[in-house]
């Protein structure tokens, strides 16, 4: 059972440099600590926007080479959004619905998760990014090299933007993790509750995660306590499926 966390602290990586298709996002991290004389310490959560991994692994799309179908255009003509975008929120999912009479699109990710326009994410008036193709296996590999470069034990969390059918406003949820045991057990007077540990982590980063623009891709938490697996986000979700071949259960 984990231990309980009595106290945290939060800072955020920056300025941090504008990423750009296939720079080291690693790298890039330990140039900020090591600007602003800082440096990571064992058991440092290291949480890292989802965009900031699509960026460097080039999941831009062009709007233009996007044909849509029948169906997008009737999503266009409900809610709003380009039909090309909403041809790419039909691509990337399984199952969708709107919530409301003109969205938000409710989608669930042919890896399983459930997103607002299933994690596509405009990039101005041309194009859009894609989440990554494997968000654990990129946490994983991220994670292998803080541990080389930094000399620490660390662990990582990648977080995403997400909106909610019954509610307005977005918040953040974990897509992929890696050290980090993404469930944990906590008890009280001989109950027992099963806790989503890496959603908690990211709603915790969220507060100084960048958005629209601050440029804050990274955040660092120190003093949470957790348990250390390579399990990954995909162990939690009802629908996990392959980050490849998009079938459930492999």
């Amino acid at each position: 059972m984990t231990p309980p966390t009595s106290a945290f602290s939060a800072f955020a990586l920056e300025p941090f440099p504008t990423l750009r298709p296939g720079d080291d996002l690693v790298a890039a991290i330990m140039r900020v600590l090591e600007q602003s004389a800082g440096a990571l310490q064992d058991q440092d959560i290291v949480v890292v926007a989802s965009k900031a991994l699509s960026v460097v692994e080039n999941r831009y799309v062009n709007l233009s080479t996007v044909t849509p179908s029948p169906e997008a255009e009737s999503l266009y003509a409900r809610t709003g959004k380009p039909a090309a975008l909403t041809q790419l929120i039909l691509d990337e999912s399984v199952s969708y619905f709107v919530a409301g009479e003109r969205g938000p699109v409710i989608a669930r990710h042919r890896l399983g998760f459930e997103l607002t326009s299933a994690g596509v994410d405009r990039a101005g008036t041309d194009g859009a990014w894609l989440l990554p193709v494997d968000p654990d296996s990129s946490a994983r590999a991220l994670r292998d090299a803080l541990i080389t470069l930094a000399g620490v034990d660390v662990g990582v969390v990648i977080a995403d933007s997400d909106g909610r059918a019954d509610r307005r406003g977005a918040t953040c949820i974990s897509i992929g993790s890696a050290g980090v045991a993404p469930l944990r057990i906590t008890e009280h007077d001989g109950k027992q509750q099963e806790e989503t540990l890496t959603d908690m982590i990211t709603g915790a980063a969220g507060f100084i995660l960048g958005q629209r623009g601050r440029g804050a891709p990274v955040v660092v938490l120190r003093g949470i306590s957790y348990d250390s697996s390579d399990d990954g986000v995909a162990v939690v979700l009802h629908h996990a499926r392959h980050p490849r071949t998009g079938r459930q259960g492999e």
